[in-house]
C-alpha cells in the first residue's frame, strides 16, 4: 500500500499517515513560536536550532572530561542513541586540555556530533588559555550567575563572548535558579518592595530568571554577538515555575529556547516531571531544543535521557525517531506475560535496528507496530497499525492473527510466534521503505 497515495479521509480511518502529512498536521494544530535560527556546526555536520528547524534533542555526559577515552565513549553512545548535540563539562585546565583529544577520538570513530562546553566560574580563562578547546567545541554554555562578581562579572562575560565571536561559535546563555545572579535578584526585590501591591517571592524569583537571561543577551549583542547565535534557557526544578518562566521568556525575545527541567530527579519522577512541564510548553509552540535531565541510578544507562526526550517529541507528533510499539496494559483477560514480553522485545529490537535502517530505509521511523493481548481491542488496534498482532487472551484459541496495512494477512501459532512476527516486520520494512532505493526504469 502506498501511503503517499492515501487520501486524508482514509488516513483518518486507518490511523496511518506518512511523515510529511504528520508534520503538516502538527504545524496546523501546534504552530511554533517564531524564533531566530542558530547553527551549531562541526565539519560538514550542521544542527539547526530555532526558526523552522525540527526540535533538537540534547544530552550531557557525566564522565570526568579529563578522562578522554571514557568521555569519548559516552559521547559516542549518546550520539548513537539519537542525541543531536552533546554537552560536556569543562571545569578545569585538565578538562579543557582534554577537549581537543576527545574531539579527535570522536572524529576517528566517525562521530560528528557537535560538542557543547559547559562553563561555570572560570570559562573565560579556560577558553583563552586553551585555544584548542575553544576550537574543538561547537558551542559554549555560559551561566551569567557565576561568571564573576561586580566589575569582574562584566569583564569575564565579555571575555566569553569575545571567544565565541573569535571562533565563530554560538552560545547558550543558561540561567538557573540554583545559581541566579544575586545582583539581579536584589535589584528586583528592592523594586518589588516599592510596589503598592508587591509580587509574591516566587513571582520575583521567576522575573529575576527572565531578566537575567534578557539582560545578558542584550549585553552579548552590544559586544557584537549575532543575535541569532544566542540560545537562551532559564531552568528551574518546579513544573509550574518552568512553564511560567518560559511563557514569559518566549514572549519577550526572539532567541531560540532550550527547554529542560533542572534536577528533574530519578526514575519515573524525573520522567513524569520533565514530560509534564515540557509537553505544555511544546504544545504552545515554545521550545527549540530539549534535554531531559534525569538522575541516573548508580551504573545506570545515560542514554535513557535521550530515549525519553525522543519519545516525548514522538508521542506528541512533533518528530519521528524510531518505530513505536502500541501495546495494551493488560488485564484479567491477559494472565500470560507473553504479549508484554513480545512488545518489549519488539520495541528494543526496532531501536537496535535504527542506526542501519535510518541509512537504508528513509521514513522507517514513522512505522507503527501493535502488539495486543486479547480479542477485545487487539484486532482493532492491530488494524490501525502498519503491522499488528493480536495475541490470544486467557481462554481464547491459541492463535494470533497478524494485520498488515489494515488487513488480516495471516495467522501465527505455535512456539515461534515471536520470531515469525519479527520477520514479518522486517520484511515489511524492506518492502515498504526500501522502494525509494530501487533504480528508476528508463
Amino acid at each position: 500500500m502506498d501511503l503517499h497515495a492515501i487520501p486524508a479521509q482514509t488516513q483518518a480511518v486507518t490511523g496511518r499517515r506518512d511523515d510529511a502529512a504528520l508534520q503538516a498536521t502538527v504545524a496546523q494544530s501546534m504552530p511554533r513560536r517564531e524564533s531566530l535560527q542558530c547553527q551549531i556546526r562541526w565539519g560538514s555536520r550542521e544542527v539547526r536550532m530555532g526558526g523552522d528547524a525540527p526540535i533538537v534533542v540534547q544530552s550531557m555526559t557525566n564522565t570526568d572530561t579529563a578522562d578522554v577515552i571514557a568521555t569519548a565513549i559516552q559521547v559516542k553512545e549518546l550520539a548513537a542513541a539519537g542525541s543531536e548535540v552533546v554537552r560536556i563539562t569543562v571545569n578545569s585546565i585538565q578538562a579543557a586540555k582534554a577537549v581537543a583529544d576527545i574531539r579527535e577520538q570522536l572524529d576517528r570513530m566517525g562521530v560528528d556530533v557537535p560538542l557543547v562546553g559547559d562553563f561555570h566560574y572560570n570559562g573565560h580563562k579556560l577558553l583563552q588559555e586553551v585555544p584548542a578547546c575553544a576550537q574543538a567545541l561547537s558551542k559554549y554554555r555560559i551561566n551569567p550567575g557565576n561568571v564573576g562578581l561586580g566589575s569582574k562579572r562584566d569583564d569575564h562575560f565579555a571575555a566569553l563572548i569575545e571567544s565565541a565571536m573569535r571562533w565563530e561559535r554560538p552560545v547558550r546563555i543558561g540561567v538557573n535558579w540554583g545559581s541566579l545572579d544575586q545582583s539581579v535578584l536584589a535589584r528586583l526585590m528592592d523594586d518589588n518592595a516599592n510596589r503598592s501591591h508587591p509580587w509574591t517571592a516566587a513571582a520575583v524569583m521567576r522575573e529575576a530568571l527572565v531578566t537575567s537571561a534578557l539582560e545578558s543577551t542584550q549585553a552579548a549583542i552590544r559586544l557584537g554577538m549575532d543575535p541569532a547565535q544566542i540560545c537562551l534557557s532559564a531552568k528551574v526544578s518546579s513544573v509550574q515555575d518552568l512553564i511560567a518562566v518560559y511563557r514569559s521568556l518566549a514572549s519577550r525575545c526572539k532567541q531560540s529556547l532550550h527547554l529542560g527541567l533542572t534536577e528533574a530527579g530519578m526514575g519515573s519522577k524525573g520522567i513524569v516531571a520533565s514530560s509534564a512541564a515540557m509537553a505544555v510548553l511544546l504544545q504552545e509552540g515554545i521550545g527549540d531544543t530539549i534535554r531531559v535531565s534525569l538522575t541516573p541510578e548508580p551504573g545506570g544507562d545515560r542514554r535513557k535521557e535521550v530515549i525519553v526526550a525522543q519519545e516525548l517529541l514522538q508521542t506528541m507528533g512533533l518528530r519521528a525517531f524510531t518505530p513505536l510499539v502500541v501495546a495494551c496494559p493488560g488485564c484479567g483477560r491477559t494472565t500470560s506475560t507473553f504479549f508484554q514480553e513480545l512488545a518489549d522485545d519488539i520495541q528494543r529490537w526496532l531501536r537496535e535496528q535504527m542506526p542501519q535502517w535510518r541509512a537504508h530505509y528513509p521514513g522507517v521511523e514513522c512505522l507503527q507496530v501493535a502488539v495486543m493481548g486479547c480479542v477485545v481491542n487487539g484486532p482493532g488496534e492491530s488494524r490501525h497499525a502498519d503491522v499488528g498482532i493480536s495475541l490470544p487472551g486467557s481462554g481464547e484459541a491459541p492463535v494470533a492473527p497478524v494485520f498488515v496495512d489494515g488487513e488480516r494477512r495471516l495467522t501465527l501459532k505455535g512456539e515461534h510466534i515471536a520470531r515469525e512476527f519479527q520477520q514479518i516486520v522486517e520484511d515489511y520494512v524492506k518492502k515498504r521503505f526500501g522502494k525509494v532505493h530501487e533504480p528508476q526504469a528508463d
